[in-house]
């Protein structure tokens, strides 16, 4: 946890930003795997984390925006709990930590949320995500699973976002341990995955780095040589001369940064020629999306550069002939790079996706529904202390060539013979994380190897 007094100025900023009645927060639960006592690892709600910092099961919390007054729900372990899990600190101890004088039994959450109903005050809930959850808020306040979404608090989900797109120094510090973690975990891998190996053994070793540093993984391990399934989890193939592997891979802290970066290697010692040319057009692209990083620029913009700049270098290399304006306006890219350039990262490594990418990304602003365009997480101006990433790539992807060409989508544009003939090639991609500063931006974490030469010097210490 940070320091008592960050919770509670968050919670006191948040009260100001809501304009009467209870603001509820529905910590998680356990997740049974296959029993129930058998459950997958813990993970506090980021928000429940955020305004109050505690990681135990069980809890919610409510805020009285008017009275100011916070209360803590959950129930005290008994000895049939303490025999198990050893002895615990008490609700109240806990809520002392985050500087919140109440607590009360989970049971006495409901009578206070009727008694507040009955004298006609708003009960302000966020979108869950959890089924837990949504069965929680429908047993307290009789919404349905179903009208979850549409009857949460809008002014409550704006009011979380605005505090949390804007990182302070402390969640800055937490984050570049994530990254720097991440780095070691991106290291690991480049440095011994060799021939005959599985994609089983990256992924474990990779997973093992944040664990040691008493954290987690910050998303499901990405290690594959099929780089062309954007997120592929599957890792059971054996590594082979003549491919290359694409590691996607980020450490959470102890309190629940996240960090997200991505790396391309050969499985051999060195890139074969197309492999370069293609690495090296996706690797400009990922460097002119970072010199346009600065407030005031909206990523929409950043987004189409670095696709234009995919663009020209697939046209040098015959994949693309006319306009490359025209093109990118088109949608074409999409056929080598059909997803986003980058996302908000803090307490979750897609940040606050929960609470809607409309409001998160966009500002309110409407869309893309664009093939490609679409996937863009983030599209509004940037602002100083907002934490990103940048990650474009290029993907042959068979079945979307296949779609395309059977269509003659955008055949003005394609050229189909070339791009057909490089079906098995993967794909490719760099990402990196990034903090928006009042001029510019910073690179959070150590530097990872990304040019040519970079990258086949790391690839020598594993053999």
């Amino acid at each position: 946890m940070f320091s008592k007094g960050t919770y509670i100025q968050r919670r006191q900023k948040l009260a100001k930003e809501v304009n009467k009645g209870l603001a509820l927060f529905i910590g998680n639960g356990e997740s049974p795997m296959n029993y129930t006592d058998n459950t997958y690892r813990y993970r506090q709600d980021s928000t429940f984390l955020y305004f109050f910092g505690l990681s135990h099961p069980d809890l919610a919390a409510v805020i009285d925006v008017e009275s100011g007054e916070e209360i803590i729900y959950g129930d005290d372990y008994t000895i049939d709990h303490i025999v198990w899990m050893g002895n615990q600190p008490t609700i109240q101890d806990r809520a002392n930590n985050c500087g919140v004088k109440r607590s009360a039994p989970s049971a006495q959450l409901k009578k206070d949320l009727d008694e507040a109903i009955a004298k006609g005050r708003p009960i302000h809930f966020l979108p869950v995500y959890r089924g837990e959850s949504k069965i929680r808020i429908f047993e307290l306040l009789g919404v349905l699973p179903s009208e979850i979404k549409e009857k949460a608090s809008l002014e409550f989900v704006k009011a979380v976002i605005n505090q949390r797109n804007y990182k302070s120094e402390e969640e800055i510090l937490e984050i570049e341990k994530a990254a720097n973690i991440t780095v070691d975990m991106h290291y690991a891998a480049m440095r011994m995955a060799r021939p005959g190996m599985t994609e089983a053994q990256i992924a474990a070793e990779v997973e093992r780095i944040p664990m040691a540093e008493d954290g987690y993984i910050s998303f499901p391990v990405i290690a594959t040589i099929n780089g062309q399934t954007l997120h592929n989890h599957y890792h059971g193939n054996t590594l082979e001369e003549g491919r290359m592997f694409l590691l996607d891979a980020g450490a959470e802290t102890t309190i629940g940064y996240a960090a997200d970066m991505s790396s391309t290697f050969p499985v051999g010692k060195y890139f074969t020629t197309r492999q370069k040319e293609i690495y090296q057009v996706a690797l400009n692209s990922h460097e002119k999306a970072i010199e346009m990083l600065k407030p005031g620029i909206p990523f929409k913009e950043v987004y189409f550069e670095s696709a234009r700049e995919i663009m020209r270098g697939m046209k040098d290399l015959d994949f693309v002939k006319g306009d490359i304006h025209e093109a990118v306006a088109s949608g074409a890219h999409a056929i080598f790079f059909p997803c986003g350039l980058g996302h908000m990262m803090g307490l979750d490594v897609h940040d606050m996706e929960d609470l809607g990418e409309e409001y998160v990304g966009y500002d309110n602003e409407a869309k893309s529904t664009q093939f490609g365009q679409k996937s863009l997480r983030l599209g509004r101006k940037l602002e100083p202390n907002f934490v990103l990433t940048i990650e474009p790539g290029i993907y042959f992807i068979p079945q979307l060539i296949d779609l395309w060409k059977s269509e003659k989508r955008f055949s003005e544009f394609l050229n189909y013979e070339k791009i057909e003939s490089y079906k098995d090639f993967g794909g490719c991609r760099n990402e990196e994380d990034f903090l928006i500063t009042e001029t510019g931006y910073k690179l959070l974490g150590k530097p990872l190897a990304k040019t040519i030469e970079q990258v086949e010097n790391e690839r020598l210490k594993a053999f």
